[in-house]
Protein backbone atom coordinates (compact mmCIF):
# COMPACT_ATOMS: atom_id res chain seq x y z
CA UNK A 1 0.00 0.00 0.00
CA UNK A 2 1.31 3.42 -0.81
CA UNK A 3 2.12 5.54 1.71
CA UNK A 4 -0.36 8.34 0.55
CA UNK A 5 -3.20 5.78 0.48
CA UNK A 6 -2.18 4.64 4.14
CA UNK A 7 -2.30 7.67 6.16
CA UNK A 8 -5.50 8.82 3.99
CA UNK A 9 -6.89 4.85 5.34
CA UNK A 10 -5.12 5.84 9.10
CA UNK A 11 -7.05 9.11 9.09
CA UNK A 12 -10.46 7.89 8.03
CA UNK A 13 -10.21 4.73 10.37
CA UNK A 14 -8.97 7.62 13.24
CA UNK A 15 -12.34 9.09 12.66
CA UNK A 16 -14.39 7.18 12.27
CA UNK A 17 -13.49 5.81 15.73
CA UNK A 18 -14.12 8.55 17.23
CA UNK A 19 -16.89 9.02 15.77
CA UNK A 20 -18.24 5.47 16.99
CA UNK A 21 -16.91 6.19 20.65
CA UNK A 22 -18.95 9.75 20.27
CA UNK A 23 -21.80 8.04 20.36
CA UNK A 24 -21.69 6.68 23.52
CA UNK A 25 -20.00 9.90 25.31
CA UNK A 26 -22.94 11.65 23.52
CA UNK A 27 -26.07 9.72 24.44
CA UNK A 28 -24.38 9.26 28.55
CA UNK A 29 -23.93 13.45 28.11
CA UNK A 30 -27.73 14.16 27.17
CA UNK A 31 -29.29 12.17 29.56
CA UNK A 32 -27.33 12.26 32.49
CA UNK A 33 -26.69 16.39 32.02
CA UNK A 34 -29.73 17.23 30.52
CA UNK A 35 -33.19 17.08 30.18
CA UNK A 36 -33.17 14.95 27.28
CA UNK A 37 -35.31 11.47 27.84
CA UNK A 38 -34.28 7.98 25.88
CA UNK A 39 -37.21 8.24 23.33
CA UNK A 40 -36.59 12.00 21.87
CA UNK A 41 -33.08 10.82 21.97
CA UNK A 42 -33.47 7.80 19.89
CA UNK A 43 -35.47 10.17 17.50
CA UNK A 44 -33.61 12.65 17.09
CA UNK A 45 -30.51 10.73 16.75
CA UNK A 46 -32.02 8.74 13.69
CA UNK A 47 -33.66 10.90 12.25
CA UNK A 48 -30.55 13.31 11.45
CA UNK A 49 -28.47 10.08 10.33
CA UNK A 50 -31.21 9.98 7.86
CA UNK A 51 -31.04 13.34 6.76
CA UNK A 52 -27.34 13.59 6.62
CA UNK A 53 -27.27 10.08 4.77
CA UNK A 54 -30.00 10.74 2.59
CA UNK A 55 -27.97 14.25 1.43
CA UNK A 56 -24.75 12.08 0.70
CA UNK A 57 -26.52 10.04 -1.18
CA UNK A 58 -28.35 12.10 -3.09
CA UNK A 59 -24.74 14.34 -3.61
CA UNK A 60 -23.11 11.18 -4.56
CA UNK A 61 -25.94 10.70 -7.65
CA UNK A 62 -27.17 7.33 -5.66
CA UNK A 63 -30.52 6.09 -3.98
CA UNK A 64 -31.69 4.62 -1.47
CA UNK A 65 -31.67 0.83 -0.82
CA UNK A 66 -31.39 -1.50 2.49
CA UNK A 67 -34.65 -3.27 4.20
CA UNK A 68 -37.43 -2.88 6.81
CA UNK A 69 -35.80 -6.15 8.55
CA UNK A 70 -32.44 -4.43 8.84
CA UNK A 71 -34.07 -1.09 9.92
CA UNK A 72 -35.78 -2.91 12.60
CA UNK A 73 -32.85 -4.02 14.21
CA UNK A 74 -30.76 -0.87 13.57
CA UNK A 75 -33.92 0.78 15.25
CA UNK A 76 -33.90 -2.06 17.92
CA UNK A 77 -30.39 -1.23 18.78
CA UNK A 78 -30.48 2.23 18.75
CA UNK A 79 -33.48 2.33 21.23
CA UNK A 80 -32.01 -0.13 23.84
CA UNK A 81 -28.76 1.68 23.36
CA UNK A 82 -30.12 5.19 24.76
CA UNK A 83 -32.28 3.23 27.39
CA UNK A 84 -29.01 1.33 28.90
CA UNK A 85 -27.52 4.58 28.74
CA UNK A 86 -30.04 6.26 31.39
CA UNK A 87 -27.56 4.51 33.85
CA UNK A 88 -24.40 3.05 32.67
CA UNK A 89 -20.93 4.61 32.56
CA UNK A 90 -19.77 5.29 29.01
CA UNK A 91 -17.15 3.04 29.35
CA UNK A 92 -19.02 0.18 30.65
CA UNK A 93 -21.94 0.74 28.08
CA UNK A 94 -19.22 0.51 25.23
CA UNK A 95 -17.26 -2.53 26.84
CA UNK A 96 -20.97 -3.94 26.98
CA UNK A 97 -22.33 -3.08 23.52
CA UNK A 98 -18.78 -4.38 21.98
CA UNK A 99 -18.62 -7.46 23.33
CA UNK A 100 -22.15 -8.30 22.62
CA UNK A 101 -21.30 -7.54 18.67
CA UNK A 102 -19.00 -9.67 18.38
CA UNK A 103 -19.75 -12.34 20.32
CA UNK A 104 -23.23 -12.17 18.35
CA UNK A 105 -20.87 -12.29 14.83
CA UNK A 106 -18.83 -15.06 15.87
CA UNK A 107 -21.81 -17.00 17.22
CA UNK A 108 -23.94 -16.63 14.08
CA UNK A 109 -19.93 -18.05 12.23
CA UNK A 110 -20.13 -20.37 14.64
CA UNK A 111 -23.90 -21.87 13.88
CA UNK A 112 -23.08 -21.78 10.31
CA UNK A 113 -20.64 -23.95 10.69
CA UNK A 114 -17.57 -22.17 10.84
CA UNK A 115 -14.60 -23.78 13.28
CA UNK A 116 -12.87 -21.94 15.35
CA UNK A 117 -8.70 -23.26 16.39
CA UNK A 118 -7.49 -23.24 19.64
CA UNK A 119 -6.08 -19.63 20.09
CA UNK A 120 -10.01 -18.44 18.96
CA UNK A 121 -11.69 -20.89 21.27
CA UNK A 122 -9.66 -19.58 24.10
CA UNK A 123 -10.28 -16.45 23.15
CA UNK A 124 -13.93 -16.61 22.65
CA UNK A 125 -13.73 -18.24 26.15
CA UNK A 126 -11.99 -15.65 27.52
CA UNK A 127 -14.07 -12.40 25.93
CA UNK A 128 -17.30 -14.20 27.35
CA UNK A 129 -15.60 -14.45 31.16
CA UNK A 130 -15.01 -11.08 30.87
CA UNK A 131 -18.61 -10.19 29.79
CA UNK A 132 -19.76 -12.87 32.44
CA UNK A 133 -17.24 -11.21 35.24
CA UNK A 134 -18.43 -7.58 34.35
CA UNK A 135 -22.20 -8.36 35.05
CA UNK A 136 -21.43 -10.27 38.47
CA UNK A 137 -23.09 -8.51 41.67
CA UNK A 138 -21.25 -6.50 43.27
CA UNK A 139 -20.43 -2.92 44.66
CA UNK A 140 -18.64 -1.81 41.61
CA UNK A 141 -21.29 -4.29 38.81
CA UNK A 142 -22.98 -2.36 36.46
CA UNK A 143 -27.13 -1.93 37.32
CA UNK A 144 -28.59 -5.37 35.68
CA UNK A 145 -31.66 -4.30 33.99
CA UNK A 146 -29.51 -0.99 31.71
CA UNK A 147 -26.76 -4.05 30.94
CA UNK A 148 -28.86 -6.10 29.71
CA UNK A 149 -30.13 -3.33 27.47
CA UNK A 150 -26.85 -2.78 26.22
CA UNK A 151 -26.11 -6.61 25.82
CA UNK A 152 -29.79 -6.58 23.67
CA UNK A 153 -28.50 -3.55 21.68
CA UNK A 154 -25.37 -5.18 20.57
CA UNK A 155 -26.85 -8.34 19.69
CA UNK A 156 -29.38 -6.42 17.39
CA UNK A 157 -26.16 -4.80 15.99
CA UNK A 158 -24.51 -7.87 15.12
CA UNK A 159 -28.45 -9.09 13.49
CA UNK A 160 -27.79 -5.59 11.38
CA UNK A 161 -24.25 -5.95 10.70
CA UNK A 162 -24.69 -9.46 9.42
CA UNK A 163 -28.03 -8.90 7.25
CA UNK A 164 -25.54 -5.75 5.84
CA UNK A 165 -23.13 -8.32 4.13
CA UNK A 166 -23.27 -8.38 0.35
CA UNK A 167 -26.56 -6.10 0.98
CA UNK A 168 -25.14 -3.34 -1.85
CA UNK A 169 -23.41 -0.35 -1.67
CA UNK A 170 -23.05 0.73 2.30
CA UNK A 171 -23.75 4.16 2.44
CA UNK A 172 -26.79 3.79 0.21
CA UNK A 173 -28.36 1.16 2.75
CA UNK A 174 -27.53 2.38 5.48
CA UNK A 175 -29.61 5.55 4.11
CA UNK A 176 -32.32 3.71 3.47
CA UNK A 177 -32.15 1.82 6.64
CA UNK A 178 -32.27 4.88 8.56
CA UNK A 179 -34.93 6.62 6.97
CA UNK A 180 -37.02 3.39 7.37
CA UNK A 181 -36.19 3.48 11.05
CA UNK A 182 -37.42 6.71 11.61
CA UNK A 183 -40.98 6.34 11.77
CA UNK A 184 -40.10 3.57 14.27
CA UNK A 185 -38.39 6.17 16.19
CA UNK A 186 -40.97 8.59 16.47
CA UNK A 187 -43.74 6.42 17.32
CA UNK A 188 -41.43 5.31 20.24
CA UNK A 189 -41.24 8.73 21.21
CA UNK A 190 -45.00 9.57 20.49
CA UNK A 191 -45.54 6.08 22.79
CA UNK A 192 -43.72 7.84 25.75
CA UNK A 193 -45.97 10.63 25.86
CA UNK A 194 -45.33 14.33 26.48
CA UNK A 195 -42.64 13.68 28.76
CA UNK A 196 -40.36 12.66 25.96
CA UNK A 197 -39.78 15.98 24.62
CA UNK A 198 -41.09 18.44 27.26
CA UNK A 199 -37.54 18.12 29.13
CA UNK A 200 -35.79 18.66 26.10
CA UNK A 201 -33.20 21.50 26.04
CA UNK A 202 -30.84 23.28 23.61
CA UNK A 203 -27.83 21.63 25.20
CA UNK A 204 -30.12 18.01 24.79
CA UNK A 205 -31.39 18.73 21.11
CA UNK A 206 -27.15 19.56 20.14
CA UNK A 207 -26.61 16.04 21.39
CA UNK A 208 -28.58 14.23 19.64
CA UNK A 209 -28.33 16.02 16.80
CA UNK A 210 -24.46 15.64 16.90
CA UNK A 211 -24.88 11.82 17.84
CA UNK A 212 -27.56 11.15 14.62
CA UNK A 213 -25.47 13.72 12.25
CA UNK A 214 -21.93 13.48 13.16
CA UNK A 215 -21.03 10.47 14.88
CA UNK A 216 -23.82 7.93 13.04
CA UNK A 217 -24.41 9.67 9.45
CA UNK A 218 -21.03 11.08 8.44
CA UNK A 219 -18.99 8.36 11.13
CA UNK A 220 -20.01 5.22 9.15
CA UNK A 221 -19.48 7.16 5.98
CA UNK A 222 -16.88 7.46 6.68
CA UNK A 223 -16.27 4.02 7.67
CA UNK A 224 -17.07 2.61 4.84
CA UNK A 225 -14.63 4.64 3.14
CA UNK A 226 -12.36 3.58 5.13
CA UNK A 227 -12.82 -0.15 5.03
CA UNK A 228 -11.61 0.17 0.83
CA UNK A 229 -8.17 0.37 2.13
CA UNK A 230 -8.07 -2.10 5.14
CA UNK A 231 -7.74 -5.72 5.38
CA UNK A 232 -11.33 -7.61 6.99
CA UNK A 233 -9.03 -8.77 9.57
CA UNK A 234 -7.55 -4.96 10.63
CA UNK A 235 -10.93 -3.42 10.00
CA UNK A 236 -12.38 -5.93 12.34
CA UNK A 237 -9.45 -5.45 14.98
CA UNK A 238 -8.96 -1.75 14.97
CA UNK A 239 -12.56 -1.58 16.25
CA UNK A 240 -10.84 -2.75 19.43
CA UNK A 241 -9.87 0.75 20.14
CA UNK A 242 -13.97 2.09 20.30
CA UNK A 243 -14.36 0.93 24.01
CA UNK A 244 -10.70 2.34 25.43
CA UNK A 245 -11.72 5.84 23.68
CA UNK A 246 -15.28 6.05 24.99
CA UNK A 247 -13.84 5.15 28.56
CA UNK A 248 -11.08 7.62 27.79
CA UNK A 249 -13.71 10.49 27.06
CA UNK A 250 -15.53 9.08 30.53
CA UNK A 251 -12.65 10.29 32.68
CA UNK A 252 -11.68 13.54 30.96
CA UNK A 253 -14.74 14.40 30.07
CA UNK A 254 -17.70 13.11 32.21
CA UNK A 255 -15.58 12.38 35.39
CA UNK A 256 -16.23 8.46 35.49
CA UNK A 257 -14.60 6.68 37.54
CA UNK A 258 -12.16 3.64 36.61
CA UNK A 259 -12.66 0.61 39.06
CA UNK A 260 -10.49 -2.39 38.87
CA UNK A 261 -13.52 -4.70 37.58
CA UNK A 262 -13.63 -2.43 34.34
CA UNK A 263 -9.93 -2.83 33.61
CA UNK A 264 -9.94 -6.81 34.09
CA UNK A 265 -13.05 -7.28 32.36
CA UNK A 266 -11.74 -4.84 29.51
CA UNK A 267 -8.33 -6.55 29.54
CA UNK A 268 -10.05 -9.99 29.56
CA UNK A 269 -12.88 -9.04 26.62
CA UNK A 270 -10.75 -7.01 24.25
CA UNK A 271 -7.70 -9.12 24.40
CA UNK A 272 -9.66 -12.45 24.04
CA UNK A 273 -11.81 -10.61 20.65
CA UNK A 274 -7.98 -9.97 19.58
CA UNK A 275 -6.99 -13.88 20.06
CA UNK A 276 -10.26 -14.54 18.19
CA UNK A 277 -9.82 -12.30 15.54
CA UNK A 278 -6.11 -13.00 14.87
CA UNK A 279 -6.74 -17.01 15.02
CA UNK A 280 -9.69 -16.93 12.71
CA UNK A 281 -6.99 -15.15 10.35
CA UNK A 282 -4.63 -17.75 10.96
CA UNK A 283 -6.99 -20.35 10.61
Amino acid sequence: MALGTWTRSFVLTALAMLAFAGNSLLCRLALKYTGSDPASFTALRLASGAFTLWLLVRWRGGGLAGSWRSAAALFVYAAAFSYAYTRLPAATGALLLFGAVQASMVGYGLYSGERLGLQASLGLLCALGGLAGLLLPGASAPPLLEALLMLGAGLAWGVYSLRGKGAGDPTQVTAGNFVRATPMALLLAALAGTGSWHGLDAAGLCYALASGALCSGLGYAVWYTALRGLPATSAATVQLSVPVLAALGGVLLLGEPVTLRLLLASVAILGGIALVLLGRRVG
